[in-house]
């Protein structure tokens, strides 16, 4: 396994600094070289740091080009920077090897990484969000260490009736379904045609999940895709207002306005037990039955 991995901080701050440190431990112990970035644990407001500071953390990262760059977690902040970013130094640390993994508001990262080099990435578990939870499940970690090592190659879930022997080829790519559609219009938006393309959010009421699903198939993207992945959308409230709509509905309008095969129970999202999968690859999924198969 390649196994040095820098620490750093490009979105929000990190609350307790002893979740990192027990993120720290347990990375060690699955035999990861770590790291800290100087600004790991800087705060202004609710970022790690100022812009500058966390512009110039992800910089120097990309210059390091570890192993494997890992946030200490998301929030928000990276949009901020999208336009300072040095895309092509960011490109040459994946030329070297690095794998910049995240979730959440690194979708935003991922996003334009794909967009202005077409370099890929992983979404995968973060430092203090994942890592230094209090109770750590067995999948996560040791799909993490699999997927870095290059020994995983494909995942299984289990989806809704009516898929069966759906097959689809296609670049995959997607992530946190806020921060994605935040991008349209923009020229971190990578423009992909016959993808297979997998979202998930936290504490996005169905309806909102309905309005941003709405927005990628009135902008042509859902149509564009050989399929669409749905993973977990967490944490969100119940209105008085709902009146048995669910998240259930909101895909089922999704559905009634949308051709492209909408799949759900992808096992990644806000969640504590999530896969690692690569963010701008070429990857196949096929359907038998209710089982999905998810291959790069």
């Amino acid at each position: 396994m390649s196994d040095s991995l820098i620490l750093y901080s490009p979105s929000g701050l990190l609350p307790r600094a002893a979740t990192m440190s027990l993120a720290v431990k347990r990375l060690k112990a699955l035999g990861f070289k770590v790291s800290r970035d100087e600004s790991l644990l800087a705060r202004r407001q609710r970022f790690a740091g100022d812009d500058e500071t966390r512009l110039a953390a992800i910089h120097r990262v990309a210059a390091a080009a570890p192993s494997i760059a890992m946030p200490g977690r998301g929030g928000y902040g990276i949009t901020r920077l999208l336009d300072r970013l040095d895309w092509a130094l960011l490109a040459r640390s994946v030329e070297q090897g690095t794998r910049w993994v995240g979730y959440s508001d690194l979708t935003a990262l991922q996003m334009g990484l794909l967009a202005h080099t077409g370099a890929p990435s992983w979404c995968a578990p973060m430092a203090a969000d994942d890592f230094g939870r209090e109770t750590l499940d067995e999948i996560t970690p040791d799909c993490f260490c699999e997927a870095m090592s290059g020994e995983l190659e494909a995942v299984g879930f289990r989806t809704e009736a009516g898929f069966d022997g759906l097959q689809a080829k296609g670049l995959l790519w997607g992530g946190n379904l806020t921060v994605l559609c935040s991008l349209l219009g923009t020229p971190h938006w990578p423009k992909v045609k016959g993808g297979i393309l997998f979202l998930e959010d936290v504490a996005e009421h169905p309806y909102r999940v309905e309005r941003m699903l709405l927005q990628l198939q009135q902008a042509g993207v859902l149509a564009a895709q050989k399929a669409v992945l749905l993973g977990a959308f967490s944490d969100w409230r119940p209105s008085p207002m709902d009146h048995g709509y669910s998240l259930k509905s909101a895909v089922a309008c999704v559905r009634s306005h949308c051709d492209t095969p909408i799949l759900t129970g992808l096992p990644f999202g806000h969640v504590p037990t999530k896969i690692s999968m690569p963010f701008g690859r070429r990857a196949q999924l096929l359907v038998e039955g209710r089982n999905v198969l998810l291959g790069w």
